[in-house]
């Protein structure tokens, strides 16, 4: 029995360029309601500047500072695309905080795993 090679599609680096200019969105459930979210990927230049904890820092700490990073890029993300598309905001800077942190959590995942799927899909 042998293995059949699926073939898949390969990125050109034209369409990956095109994708940090490219305005996704998607449907975020939460509580039985939805709320259209847009995002767009970011190049290293517009990634938020982290810092790396050192060794001797708490796990706890450790944990809310990589929260922290992660809640600011989906907000730069989600601010590129607001930019990109004013048409269509539902997200603000200034009221992410205000939501409730399973629905941020909701939308993170959403935004960051777009992302992941994208890219591991070749």
């Amino acid at each position: 029995m042998t293995k059949e090679k699926v073939e898949t599609e390969r990125w050109t680096i034209e369409e990956l360029v095109a994708m940090t200019d490219t305005v996704q969105s998607e449907d975020i459930e939460w509580n039985g309601k939805n709320l259209k979210v847009q995002w767009c990927e970011l190049t290293e230049a517009e990634e938020p500047k982290m810092d790396i904890p050192s060794d001797d820092t708490p796990d706890d700490e450790v944990q809310e500072h990589y929260r922290k990073i992660a809640g600011e890029r989906v907000l730069a993300m989600i601010g590129k695309a607001n930019k990109k598309n004013p048409e269509n905001i539902t997200i603000y800077k200034e009221n992410w905080e205000l939501l409730p942190s399973t629905f941020r959590w909701a939308i993170s995942g959403a935004v960051l795993g777009t992302q992941a799927e994208s890219f591991t899909s070749g």
